[in-house]
Order: structure tokens, then sequence, then C-alpha cells
């Protein structure tokens, strides 16, 4: 995995890790955790929206941004989540996007863990099926294992460094992933996102008319995580975005790199606000793709104004 350098429009600043043989472990405790909070939201969400849907005030609230909420359900998953943490691993430090942490202040060798408990939330309070739970373990700013639970399809997409990427769909059944073989950036399918605030949609904006014309078409789903790990499993070619945290992509990058994606990513201390560019990518359109997003402007960080 690379890291973006700051201020700089190329992307040359190569990051790599070693495995350190407790992978696999901490492989299973992420899936564990993931699906567990997953099948927490799964219940949860008819019992706080009702069967139609219907939002109960004082059950979703906003943070940053008016269109950026988070809901009851968000806060319950990582308090589940850190529970059976602390049971599991204890000591372990947690960083998570409601409950905060931090990446910093531990030996060089602190398992740190990365959370999202659901990520997608405009997704999940609509009802649209494409929210998931992300649980990553970080060492030395690289995530080593990871889980991402699209719960709606009750699938886990994992991974461990150096142990590859796996899809275990609702029926049991396992998929190896791969990123697709497209060797052409004209023919590729990319998926990207788009900021809670209005500087950075309107510079992403015209970042997407740049790259439009230029590729097949472009997906927006709604959830980093997924989006990575479709780049994983073939359902997308590609992916990129501004000012994602590391909880957003922690375990969804980890996930892309070990089914072959060529993954750009920020230091894992970088917070959104400061709008470094995420990339992943399957490996025969890199090169192209990551140029055609230079000439873009889209290798600049937007920060959220």
């Amino acid at each position: 995995m690379e890291a973006v350098p700051k201020s700089t429009s190329s992307v040359t600043s190569e990051v790599t890790s070693t495995p350190s043989g407790d992978e696999a472990e901490l492989r299973a405790i992420a899936v564990h955790l993931a699906r567990t909070a997953a099948a927490h939201v799964r219940a949860r969400r008819p019992e706080v929206f009702g069967p139609d849907g219907a939002r109960v005030a004082g059950d979703v609230q906003t943070k940053g941004h008016p269109t950026d909420p988070v809901t009851i359900v968000d806060t319950e998953t990582e308090e589940l989540i850190r529970r059976l943490l602390a049971d599991l691993r204890p000591g372990d430090p947690i960083l998570g996007e409601e409950g905060g942490g931090s990446l910093a202040g531990g030996a060089r060798d602190t398992v740190y863990w990365v959370v999202d408990p659901i990520d997608g939330t405009v997704n999940f309070l609509y009802g649209i099926p494409g929210y998931a739970v992300s649980v990553a373990a970080v060492r030395d700013g690289h995530p080593v294992a990871g889980a991402v639970v699209d719960v709606a399809r009750a699938s886990t997409y994992s991974a461990g460094l150096g142990l590859g990427a796996q899809r275990e769909d609702a029926d049991g059944s396992i998929e190896q992933l791969r990123c697709t073989p497209v060797e052409k950036a004209s023919l590729a399918l990319v998926a990207t996102g788009f900021a809670y605030g209005p500087h950075r949609r309107t510079e992403q904006a015209a970042i997407l008319a740049e790259v439009l014309p230029n590729i097949r078409d472009i997906r927006r789903l709604g959830a980093a995580a997924l989006d990575l790990c479709f780049v994983a499993s073939g359902r997308v070619d590609a992916y990129y975005e501004h000012g994602l945290n590391a909880w957003d992509w922690a375990a969804g990058a980890l996930i892309a790199a070990e089914a072959g994606a060529r993954v750009v990513l920020p230091p894992a201390t970088s917070p959104g606000a400061a709008g470094d560019l995420v990339v992943a990518a399957a490996p025969g359109i890199a090169d192209e793709l990551i140029a055609l997003l230079d000439r873009a402007g889209a290798t600049e960080p937007i920060p959220d104004a």
C-alpha cells in the first residue's frame, strides 16, 4: 500500500508492513466482532425505525454537517464492540468513529482496533441495503487484519496481512477474492463518494467531470468500506474518495490490497478534515487511473473548509 505525500500531485511514497505471525488470530477476532455487531444492527433497525421505517425523535442526530447523521444504533454498536474487545483483548487501544480514541502513543508493536460501527449511516437511515460494520487491527500505522460485514446481505469480507482476502456469504459459501483483470481505464467501472460539506463537494464534482469521460461509468454506493471490498471482489474496478478517516478505510483497504489491488492511502493518523485521497484500483489500470486523477487535480488534498 502506498501513501499520498502531502501537498504534491505525485504518488510515489511506498509504505510496507511485515507480517508478525498473529494476523490469523487478529483476523478471526475482527470477523467475530464485525459479525456480532452486524447482527445487532440488523436486529435493531426495525426496532428503532419500525416496519415502515419511521424515524423516532431523538434517535437521529447530526455531527459536523447537517447532512451527516448518527443514529442511536451507531453509538450502541460501537459500545458493544468496545465491550467485546475489553474481554477479548484487554488493554488494546480503540479508535472508533463515535467514541473517539487515538492511534498515537503506544509501542511500535501495539495493536490498535479501528472501528466504524455503521459505515453508510445515510443508507441505513433510509433503508437502502448498502451499510456495513468495519473492524480493523492496526499495527505501526498499518492495517494487519480486518473484517467488513455487509449488514443487509450478511456477507463477511475479511483479510489478514499476507493471508489473502475472502468473502463468506450468509449460506456459508466462501470465495477467495481477486480484483478484475481490466487493463484499460476506459473500460473501468469506478466507485467514488462525496463529502458532507459543500466546499469539498464542489471540488469533488469538478474532479468527477474530468474523470467520467475517460472511464466506463461511475457508481456512488455510499459506504467506503463496501466500496473497497467491491474492488477486492471485482464488483467495481476501482474506487477513489477524499476526506476519509482511518475507520472508513482501515479494514477495506487491507481487504482490497490482499485481493491484489493497488491501494493509495494517507497516514492512518491523518484526519478526514485534511481531505487526503484514498484510491484502490485493479492492478491493470492503477497507473493509468492514478495519472488520470493526477491530471484532474485529485491527488491534491481537499480540506474541509
